[in-house]
C-alpha cells in the first residue's frame, strides 16, 4: 500500500482496494492504522456529486519504509572532504559543528539547574535528533547519578568514516551540562554494543569524580 501511494500519489480507498485485490474495508482499516502511526493523512476532496471523497498520502514519517541515501551520500562527501581539503580542513569543520550543537544544546539545556532536569532535556533533544535517547537510573544506584541512553545512531555510517563525531560527543555533553558534572562513556555502538550510553554523575564537594 506504500508502495501504491508513494508512486501513484493521493489515492482513495477503494482504488487501493482495486489495486491491491482487497476490500475496501480491509483498506479503510490498514489506512487508519497507518494514520495513528502518523504514516498517512487524509484529506477530503469535492466530487462533483455527493460527498467529498477521502484522499489518502503519505506523510513524512513513511520515508523510513524507503531506501535512503543519505548514509552513503555523507560517507562520501566525507572522504571527498578530507581528500581535497585534508585532515586540518575536517577538524575545523568538526570544531565548528561541536560548537553550533553546543550552542543550540545550551539554549534549552540552560533553562532548568538540577542534573537531572538538565539530563532530561538533554535527551529530549537527542531523541529529537534520532538517536531514541532516554535517561536511566545508574545501575549500582550511585546517588544523583544515572545513564544517557542512546538506543539508535543516526549517523552511524558516517561516524565509521570519522570517528571524530563520536568523539566530539562527549565534548559536547560535557560543556553542555557543566564543568560540576562527570560523564563518560560505557557503551559504545562502534565497538559492538547494541546501544551508546553515557555514565552522568554530580561531581562531590571535593571535586573528585569520573572523566
Amino acid at each position: 500500500m506504500r508502495r501504491l501511494l508513494k508512486h501513484g500519489g493521493p489515492q482513495r480507498a477503494d482504488d487501493l482496494a482495486g489495486a491491491l485485490g482487497l476490500t475496501a474495508m480491509a483498506v479503510r482499516q490498514h489506512l487508519y492504522a497507518m494514520a495513528d502511526a502518523g504514516e498517512v493523512e487524509g484529506t477530503a476532496v469535492p466530487q462533483a456529486r455527493g460527498r467529498p471523497a477521502k484522499h489518502w498520502a503519505l506523510t513524512s514519517r513513511a520515508d523510513a519504509f524507503f531506501a535512503d541515501g543519505h548514509a552513503d551520500l555523507a560517507v562520501g562527501l566525507i572522504e571527498s572532504l578530507r581528500r581535497t581539503l585534508g585532515e586540518a580542513a575536517m577538524e575545523r569543520l568538526l570544531a565548528d559543528r561541536t560548537a553550533q550543537q553546543i550552542a543550540a544544546y545550551r539554549a534549552r539545556v540552560g533553562r532548568y539547574e538540577s542534573l537531572y532536569r538538565r539530563l532530561r532535556e538533554l535527551a529530549a533533544i537527542r531523541g529529537e535528533e534520532g538517536y531514541m535517547a532516554a535517561v536511566e537510573p545508574d545501575p549500582d544506584g550511585a546517588p544523583e547519578c544515572w545513564l544517557l541512553v542512546e538506543n539508535h545512531c543516526p549517523i552511524c555510517h558516517a561516524a565509521r568514516a570519522c570517528t571524530g563525531l563520536c568523539a566530539q560527543e562527549l565534548t559536547v555533553f560535557r560543556e553542555v551540562l557543566g564543568e560540576a558534572v562527570s560523564i563518560e562513556r560505557t557503551d559504545h555502538l562502534l565497538d559492538g554494543a547494541r546501544r551508546c550510553a553515557y555514565r552522568v554523575r554530580a561531581r562531590d564537594v571535593s571535586g573528585r569524580g569520573s572523566a
